[in-house]
């Protein structure tokens, strides 16, 4: 592989992963970004007690992605063999940390509703 391209990290997610599974990662955080925008959107500013609770479940996302790779790949921890490796987890860490948030902050907005609106069925 001498140069790094667009195609190239797809064909080797699609192995890692298997087909299905990354198109159906794929579709989830799309999902997931789209409800996200569209709670930005309706509520027009952003709820810090909401960021919070999200913020606390970073590193459960974060680990939860690094064991799940390393679940996917049939690999473990003592299979490290460089720095490389060593990034790269801690990339998936961060994707996981920040994926989780997100999911967490759009849950929370969407179950409770918009902001200074009463959910229906409460006064």
């Amino acid at each position: 592989m001498k140069e790094l391209t667009f195609e190239t990290l797809l064909a080797v997610f699609e192995e890692m992963f298997g087909r299905g599974l990354f198109w159906a990662m794929v579709a989830v955080a799309v999902v997931i970004t789209l409800a996200y925008l569209y709670v930005l959107i309706r509520d027009r500013a952003m709820s810090m007690r909401k960021f919070l609770l999200a913020q606390l479940a970073m590193p459960f996302g974060a680990v939860a992605a690094v064991l799940f790779v390393q679940w996917i790949t049939s690999s473990g921890f003592h299979d490290i063999g460089g720095p490389i490796d060593v990034i790269v987890l801690l990339g998936v860490a961060a994707a996981g940390a920040v994926g989780i948030a997100i999911l967490v902050y759009t849950a929370q907005a969407l179950m409770q509703g918009r902001q200074g609106t009463p959910v229906s069925g409460r006064s």
